[in-house]
């Protein structure tokens, strides 16, 4: 019971300093340079044997590839329609939820457009053209196609972590779980992509930061919309003398 105390009290400050540590810990992994080792691990001069596995491409990639977007709709939906735990959240909350998961597909698919980084699968070192270069390294081109950071498919769990944001408010246990779930799909996810030779670890580990600092961005928004509602004043107590039965004239 304290537990589900504390994590329905996380307040605002709290969620800064789990994103301000957070952020730290991936610029540090930035700084380390151990991308490019660890796509070594899966490919070599010959390219990546997993690229085009059954599992990793065919189960993992191209079979939920539209997923996330049916349960974006059926998070629209569920604003006038509810169902499951969505039942107990109040209008705004469903709102949020909806929100913050197509803001964080959006923020994502939309870095991802203007970046010049290249896939590893394109760098020379794995049979392709390209060098590499950092993500950082805006506007320069590095010889391959570009567009490859950060990690779009694993957005396709990460950006449901707004669900923790949404119910942490009403429903902490449903938010633990919403949580959990989004980061176990989205790591999964860049899995897949890491193996495949699609994305390297840091961008996966980006897409997970930018969706949860959109979603915390989100129900910081909305908490201050409901915070200014006007309080609904209570219905006023019926006279005592209404309530005292007349007597009767003798």
């Amino acid at each position: 019971m304290a537990r589900q105390q504390i994590f329905h009290t996380l307040a605002p400050p709290r969620i800064f300093l789990w994103s301000a540590c957070s952020l730290l810990l991936l610029l540090l992994w930035d700084f380390s340079g151990l991308d490019l080792q660890l796509a070594q691990w899966f490919g070599s001069a010959r390219g990546f044997p997993l690229e085009k596995h059954w599992l990793w491409r065919g189960v993992l990639h191209d079979g939920i590839r539209y997923l996330p977007w049916l349960l974006e709709l059926a998070l629209l939906l569920a604003m006038a329609w509810p169902f499951g735990a969505i039942k107990q959240l109040q209008m705004e909350r469903r709102m949020q939820l909806a929100l913050s998961t197509l803001v964080a597909l959006l923020v994502v698919s939309s870095i991802k457009r203007y970046s010049s980084t290249s896939c590893p699968w394109d760098l020379q070192q794995f049979g392709g053209t390209a060098s590499y270069l950092s993500h950082w390294a805006w506007g320069v081109a590095d010889g391959g196609g570009g567009g490859c950071f950060p990690a779009g498919h694993a957005s396709a769990g990460f950006a449901f972590v707004g669900g923790f944001f949404a119910f942490r408010h009403a429903l902490p246990a449903t938010a633990r779980r919403w949580l959990v779930g989004a980061l176990a799909v989205g790591l999964l996810l860049g899995l897949a992509q890491q193996v495949r030779g699609a994305h390297y670890l840091s961008h996966t580990l980006w897409t997970g930061w930018l969706c949860w600092a959109s979603a915390a961005v989100v129900d910081l928004g909305v908490s201050q919309l409901i915070s200014r509602k006007p309080a609904r004043a209570p219905a006023p107590a019926p006279a005592l003398s209404g309530l005292t039965p007349s007597m009767p004239a003798k």
